[in-house]
């Protein structure tokens, strides 16, 4: 059988780090995981199972292994250190049989993502990357849809636009969309990628620094690899989407506590093929994964044993490829996902009413 792992690691350290021990999950404080996890090994965490292509019938099992780092403490050591330690959690993908490691969360971002990893490692390696912005596309495609704003007219923003995810997500999405802001740190970044996407994009494409133009949009895709939020609810139009893709999180716990008129969802949950079991509750429902997740597994159905996202650039073909891979075997996008909970119809309901009510009057009628 053909085999995959992929990494995770603590991104709420009290949290996280409670899944898997609980008894130091409650006796340590997030300052004192965030130092002991330097000299942590790297954990097994789990067996996968029950995952079965719905094109070919073919089974894949795979392993959850973790890299105890948190997003803080990959931050503050040395690189060199951070990479040591994800390619030790390497070395344990490869000793247990795996033929793709999949990197999650922020050990895909550290450094050249994945670059150095993957040379110093025999198994290839993906950072999921491909898969996320076709993931993010869907999501936020579909929620415009059950938000009644029609894409074809809209005005979007990419937070992050510059980044690996940001790039090929502002490139999509400015096909789909009216006008599209680039939000980033560094303007002359922001004005290069707008002068090579403006050769063939249908929307007109607004650059800024400033996250305050947030409010023009109504639809949000954030991307960002910072370490704490950077989206705040004074930013935000009522009615409006925010797909938050990043890990750790862009948009604040605030929005979701003092804005019901906004539709905060994350980058997106998919379906896994076949009846699978993952021996571990990451904190999703049963069945479902994140998209880098999914990309990892995919490519092991699809026998595609081979280093396939790396680096700073993504490629669209390269991205098409992996969601046609996808589909193929049966993964698609499961509904939304907020704050760690399901988003149902009937929140999605309360959200389009209370953005009508906070809309001035002539705003409705435009």
């Amino acid at each position: 059988m053909d085999t995959f792992a992929f990494i995770i690691h603590p991104i709420d350290p009290k949290r996280d780090v409670s899944r898997r021990f609980p008894l130091l999950g409650r006796v340590l404080n997030e300052k004192q995981i965030n130092f002991f996890s330097t000299f942590f090994p790297p954990v097994y965490i789990s067996e996968i199972e029950g995952i079965r292509s719905e094109a070919t019938g073919k089974e894949v099992k795979g392993w959850f292994i973790a890299c105890p780092y948190t997003p803080t403490r990959m931050m503050e050591l040395p690189e060199q250190s951070v990479y040591r330690k994800i390619i030790q959690t390497g070395r344990l993908a490869e000793k247990l049989g795996a033929q793709m490691l999949g990197l999650g969360a922020f050990t895909s971002v550290v450094g050249d993502a994945g670059i150095t990893i993957a040379k110093s490692l025999d198994v290839p390696v993906t950072t999921g990357d491909s898969y996320t912005v076709i993931v993010a596309l869907e999501a936020i495609r579909e929620a415009a849809c059950l938000m009644d704003i029609p894409l074809q007219s809209a005005s979007a923003a990419v937070v992050g636009a510059t980044g690996t995810i940001g790039q090929v997500c502002a490139d999509m999405l400015a096909d789909d969309v009216e006008r599209l802001y680039l939000i980033g740190r560094r303007q002359d970044k922001l004005e290069e990628l707008r002068d090579r996407l403006k050769v063939h994009a249908r929307a007109e494409l607004i650059v800024s620094t400033k996250m305050d133009i947030l409010a023009e949009a109504q639809l949000i895709l954030t991307v960002t690899s910072a370490v704490h939020d950077v989206i705040r609810p004074e930013f935000l139009q009522p009615g409006s989407v925010v797909c938050d893709v990043a890990r750790p999180r862009d948009v604040s716990a605030m929005v979701a506590a003092s804005r019901d008129d906004i539709l905060v969802i994350d980058g997106g949950m998919v379906d896994v093929p076949g009846p699978v079991d993952f021996h571990f509750n990451f904190g999703f429902p049963p069945g479902k994964v994140y998209a880098c997740m999914a990309e990892t597994i995919a490519l092991a159905l699809e026998g595609r044993f081979e280093d396939y996202t790396l680096g700073k650039h993504i490629t669209r073909e390269r991205v098409e490829e992996i969601g046609s891979i996808a589909k193929t075997h049966g993964f698609r996008l499961s509904g939304f996902r907020s704050f760690e909970r399901e988003v149902t119809p009937r929140q999605i309901e309360e959200v389009r009413r209370n953005a009508k009510k906070a809309k001035p009057v002539h705003a409705l009628h435009m």
